[in-house]
């Protein structure tokens, strides 16, 4: 029978407790959300809503082709631009998504002939650009520029070096200065994903190469997403002006596929126009998560010291977790659920999200909650 592979597939997850479902979220949540990326608390601000909304009244519902065709309009180049100058690059080139962007950034970045080294605890947006990639594979330990250098140096041409800024599971930095050191060493190019740094890391959210200096670096490359700390949905890569245009030539999921509709373009300006001018909200999403990590701590969970805005505390299995984030959402918190196969070292985790908009009575329902709950 065709797909019935499909059911013994669908078995053995149940019989595991790996089973994934949709649940779809009203728009009035009574939930204290601490599951979602909205880390600074802009996705429904009244500014970020009629930048959609003024955008999808003046360009329309649809970008209507893809980039290179009908797709870009003078809101992309403008949404472009300010991200470049915001970013401290040359250049910015908007994606329908941060998956679309690393696709792009790591398939175009690395041609065959060419070394691809990455990190062992990478997005998988990342792992499935290195697999489209036609490039020679390395994986290397997790944040072990050591790693890098080994890797590196077996191979004579042009590598790639590929690393989260902050990673999705622990909430733990890259050591970014060390990993651009090793690239130096070996001429290597640098690509970060700094999906959960922007908004977040930096001066005033600047990003976590511009924290740690890298920001404007000719053998640097970012990608992020606008679906995170802006609030919005898309994502962009950034870096050297040729690196861009080289990317406009030559990266299928820009290329192939239609623009970001006008309606997250707006949103995401709006978004990014507001933390400029409002640049604390950066460090209070730091903030928050510092205070979520200390009191979880202090009441004996297992938490992983948070580099950015995500707190991770460890599930005894993947049954329990999945038990203790539906009790939590039964007591009215919302969090995230990380279990494998989605975990790259097999562990189970509660995952938090620190916004910046979260209140101390937030923040102490949250623990008390999580506390209450604990299998």
């Amino acid at each position: 029978m065709a797909f019935g592979w499909i059911d013994e597939q669908a078995a053995a997850r149940r019989r595991a407790g790996l089973v994934r479902t949709l649940r779809p979220r009203p728009a009035d949540s009574p939930l204290l959300d601490l599951a979602s990326n909205d880390y600074l608390g802009l996705a429904r601000h009244p500014e970020v809503t009629e930048g959609a909304a003024r955008a999808a009244r003046t360009w329309g519902g649809g970008a209507t082709g893809s980039r290179l065709v009908t797709g870009s309009t003078e809101l992309h180049a403008e949404l472009e631009r300010e991200l470049a100058a915001f970013y401290g690059v040359e250049a910015a080139l908007v994606f329908s998504s941060g998956y679309a962007a690393n696709l792009a950034a790591v398939t175009a970045l690395a041609p065959h002939g060419s070394l691809l080294v990455s990190d062992a605890g990478n997005h998988a947006s990342l792992i499935d650009g290195c697999r489209l990639a036609r490039a020679e594979r390395q994986v290397v330990g997790h944040a072990d520029p050591d790693g890098v250098r080994k890797a590196l140096r077996t191979h004579e041409g042009p590598a790639l070096v590929v690393s989260d800024s902050v990673f999705s599971v622990d909430g733990d930095a890259a050591p970014l200065p060390e990993l651009a050191a090793a690239c130096r060493e070996f001429g290597a190019g640098l690509l970060v994903d700094d999906a959960h740094g922007l908004g977040v890391l930096g001066d005033g959210g600047r990003g976590a190469p511009y924290a740690a200096g890298l920001a404007g670096a000719a053998d640097v490359v970012a990608t992020a997403t606008l679906s995170k700390s802006l609030g919005s949905q898309g994502g962009a890569v950034l870096g050297p002006a040729r690196v861009i245009d080289h990317l406009v030539n030559a990266a299928r999921t820009f290329i192939f596929d239609t623009g970001l509709a006008p309606a997250a373009v707006g949103a995401a300006l709006a978004a990014l126009r507001l933390l400029r001018r409002e640049p604390e909200r950066a460090a209070r999403a730091r903030e928050v998560a510092g205070e979520l990590h200390a009191r979880l701590t202090a009441a004996g969970h297992e938490a992983v010291r948070p580099d950015a805005a995500v707190v991770s505390v460890r599930a005894p299995s993947p049954q329990d977790a999945v038990r203790w984030a539906a009790d939590c959402r039964a007591a009215q918190v919302a969090v995230g659920c990380f279990r494998p196969p989605s975990v790259p070292d097999g562990i189970s985790r509660l995952r938090l999200t620190a916004r910046a908009d979260l209140t101390e009575a937030q923040i102490a329902q949250a623990v008390r909650v999580i506390g209450e709950t604990r299998p």
